[in-house]
């Protein structure tokens, strides 16, 4: 016959090894980081057909594939923008950005970035500093790099920001023409924790 102590010490002996197994758990399991990259891009620079066609560069100036993972839980929406803090303007550059897209996305394919039908909907491409100089052929498509002759090889910040809204213009306050400066500010300071995720990586250039 068990006594109540002997069934309680079994118990319990049971509990702390279903214990012990949890937190022995590999970190494989679990949910890895958000993470950007590009396999156009895997040796850290730009090839001539992702360089500008324009201000004296000669490229093919077609926007990179991107892909990335583990889109953390609550993303509504993701957001796009790559900068070049090198540019000589005092304010750097930006060659590309990319808003509302949609949260099930995991890449952007080669040349994505290069025409409005491109990019998955609701996603548009917003403001760089191409403008309207036909660099670019319209604004809001891909512009690749061109920095001056010389330089030290400039970089090139790509940054994919995961937020909690599904329309960023509308949840910042902001037009949708709205500079890539204004947008920026509103992804790293306006939208308080509803920026949720960011994830980032460099590529180089000079010539």
């Amino acid at each position: 016959m068990t006594t109540p102590s002997v069934t309680l010490l079994s118990t319990l002996s049971c509990t702390a090894a279903l214990a012990l197994s949890l937190t022995a758990l590999p970190a494989a399991a679990q949910k890895g980081p958000f993470m950007l990259s590009s396999p156009d891009l895997a040796m850290g620079t730009f090839d001539n057909q992702f360089v500008l066609n324009g201000f004296g560069c000669k490229g093919g100036n077609v926007s990179p594939a991107l892909v990335w993972q583990n889109v953390p839980p609550g993303t509504k929406s993701l957001a796009l923008q790559v900068f070049d803090p090198d540019a000589p303007t005092g304010a750097g550059f930006w060659h590309w950005t990319v808003y509302n897209i949609p949260p099930t996305t995991t890449s952007l394919p080669q040349g994505a970035g290069n025409a409005p039908a491109g990019l998955p909907a609701p996603a548009y491409g917003g403001a760089t500093d191409f403008l309207d100089t036909g660099a670019t052929g319209v604004n809001g498509n891909y512009g690749g790099p061109c920095p001056p002759m010389a330089d030290k090889p400039h970089r090139y910040i790509f940054t994919l920001y995961a937020l909690a809204v599904d329309d960023l213009a509308k949840a910042g306050g902001i037009p949708k023409t709205g500079t890539a400066s204004l947008y920026s500010f509103v992804l790293n300071k306006g939208l308080g924790d509803a920026m949720i995720e960011k994830a980032s990586f460099t590529a180089t250039y000079g010539r």
